[in-house]
């Protein structure tokens, strides 16, 4: 009989690449890993693992076995949201993730909502950039998680996750209050050519999507400075280093010495929650898309 813990360990090893990643990735010790790997060999009796330089790589017979891992543990997640669902509870953990002005806006009032309503759902939260929470959630290591794309710019979903709409969040410019345009009731972004622009970190969702869209416009950005948070933005921005987006989640208090005018063109972010498809009927999925639209509404 094959044991459903190192199946489990077997799939975050296939799916991460590495001892040290799938001990992350189930929260255990990489010697842990080591041994509920080795306990598999002897129950399979057959080598499962190759010495790769200074890591490991799965043989023949591990990669076969690792495909049915994959299978059988999404069978089991399958079963489990069957049974949550036909007992009609909140219960168990739940693990989620957002990017980090989704988890400012939102996680608060969303999880105090949950911890209020289902006492005995235990919640566990990060932040996470969309792609890489994406990525998470397909291997399991998430149980939902709160991503974006903009309204010009779809991020790619892969087969096997259902998502909803948490809310549309418009964005406007922020502009130092000293600046020429700061007292404009629209700007066009190519008035802002020759500005110097605060961004996102070089290779995030946002940042790829701002100089997509600024260069559309004909414009070659001039990117002075990068912070992850909106309200770091917003600070640099302030003292005026420069100008940059700022959607509406997330962005209060406005800090002083910033003032905001709305784009010619406007701007705005789908957000919204992304699951695997075989959790769909967890009641916990759904009281936690509940509770994140519910704090949707309080943004503004």
């Amino acid at each position: 009989m094959l044991n459903l813990e190192r199946l489990r360990t077997l799939d975050a090893l296939a799916r991460h690449g590495s001892v040290s990643g799938a001990a992350e990735g189930l929260h255990i010790t990489t010697s842990a890993v080591s041994q509920q790997l080795a306990k598999l060999e002897r129950e399979v009796g057959q080598r499962l693992l190759a010495r790769h330089g200074r890591g490991v790589r799965l043989t023949d017979a591990g990669r076969l076995l690792a495909d049915h891992a994959a299978r059988i543990l999404s069978q089991v997640q399958l079963a489990q949201s069957d049974l949550e669902a036909q007992r009609g509870q909140v219960v168990g953990e739940l693990r989620l993730s957002a990017f980090p002005t989704a988890a400012r806006g939102l996680f608060p009032t969303a999880l105090a909502a949950l911890r209020a309503e289902h006492p005995v759902l235990r919640v566990r939260s990060c932040e996470l950039e969309p792609e890489a929470a994406i990525a998470a959630v397909m291997r399991g290591d998430l149980d939902l998680a709160v991503v974006l794309d903009w309204y010009n710019k779809s991020i790619p979903l892969p087969d096997g996750l259902t998502k909803a709409p948490i809310l549309d969040d418009p964005a406007d410019l922020a502009l130092p209050a000293g600046h020429p345009l700061a007292g404009r009731d629209a700007v066009d972004l190519a008035e802002l050519a020759e500005d110097e622009w605060i961004t996102w970190g070089e290779g995030e969702f946002c940042h790829e999507w701002l100089m997509y869209t600024l260069r559309s416009q004909g414009i070659e950005p001039v990117v002075g400075h990068r912070a992850g948070e909106t309200h770091t933005q917003l600070v640099l921005v302030a003292a005026g280093l420069g100008v940059c987006v700022a959607p509406l989640l997330g962005r209060s208090p406005m800090p002083p010495g910033v003032v905001t005018v709305p784009l010619t063109q406007p701007v705005s972010r789908h957000v919204y929650a992304v699951w695997r498809t075989d959790a769909d009927r967890r009641p916990s999925i759904r009281a936690a898309v509940r509770a994140l639209r519910a704090a949707a509404e309080q943004v503004g």
